[in-house]
């Protein structure tokens, strides 16, 4: 991954940590911004106007989760949190506040790369308005035309799993917590209806995947919710 021409807004009041990840980022190519407090967060992003934020939670003024939620009034920019923050529940609030992805403390300049991947993939092609098509392995997805096709083979879904399946789609990449999904296809969000959604992505998985037991494009956030895959 090249990051020359990517500039990255790291969020984070703890000193060693922001020189670590600064000489992660800049070994890689990118340009690094430095905040460290949430008031100076939502300035320079509007200011600067990064391509990726990486967001520490625990911040002195003001906690991360409303930095997301001022940020995400105006800009659609990936966020991704960075917290020691690890409980299924605090995760679930970090992407339902509209961060894209969540990484705790500590992690690998590995995983923080891979995670960062997506997000830059992610956010290109939700750029190329021209190319309606969506495409990961075998697996494509038109989304104007509503059809789904695997290895060339076009698979019939109702249009319930094509509405789920659209969801993840256009957040493919990303994590999509089982509230939002519930929110966007049912239009609710309560948890006594995650069954609907259980049920949903295991016949999703059993039409997609060549093995529904180790699928390789709808993937499980155990506690949080679901992610559409990327495949090179």
């Amino acid at each position: 991954m090249s990051g020359s021409d990517w500039l990255v807004l790291v969020v984070e009041d703890e000193a060693p940590i922001r020189r670590f990840l600064k000489a992660a980022l800049e070994a890689q190519g990118f340009k690094m911004l430095e905040a460290f407090t949430g008031a100076q967060a939502i300035a320079m992003a509007a200011s600067h106007n990064p391509d990726i934020i990486l967001l520490d939670l625990g911040l002195p003024d003001i906690d991360g989760l409303q930095v997301i939620k001022n940020i995400r009034e105006w800009s659609h920019t990936p966020i991704i949190v960075i917290s020691a923050r690890g409980k299924d529940t605090e995760k679930v609030k970090g992407l339902d506040a509209g961060a894209d992805d969540y990484l705790t403390k500590p992690f690998s300049v590995e995983e923080l790369s891979a995670r960062m991947r997506v997000a830059i993939r992610h956010l290109a092609q939700s750029r190329k308005k021209d190319e309606p098509v969506f495409q990961t392995g075998e697996l494509q997805v038109d989304l104007a035309r509503r059809t789904v096709w695997v290895g060339g083979a076009e698979i019939h879904l109702t249009p319930i799993e094509f509405k789920l399946l659209a969801v993840l789609v256009r957040h493919s990449g990303k994590v999509v917590t089982q509230r939002q999904l519930l929110k966007e296809v049912w239009g609710y969000h309560s948890d006594e209806q995650a069954h609907y959604l259980r049920n949903y992505i295991h016949h999703l998985r059993h039409k997609l995947e060549a093995d529904p037991a180790r699928p390789v494009y709808l993937s499980t956030e155990p506690g949080v919710g679901y992610r559409l895959k990327y495949q090179e």
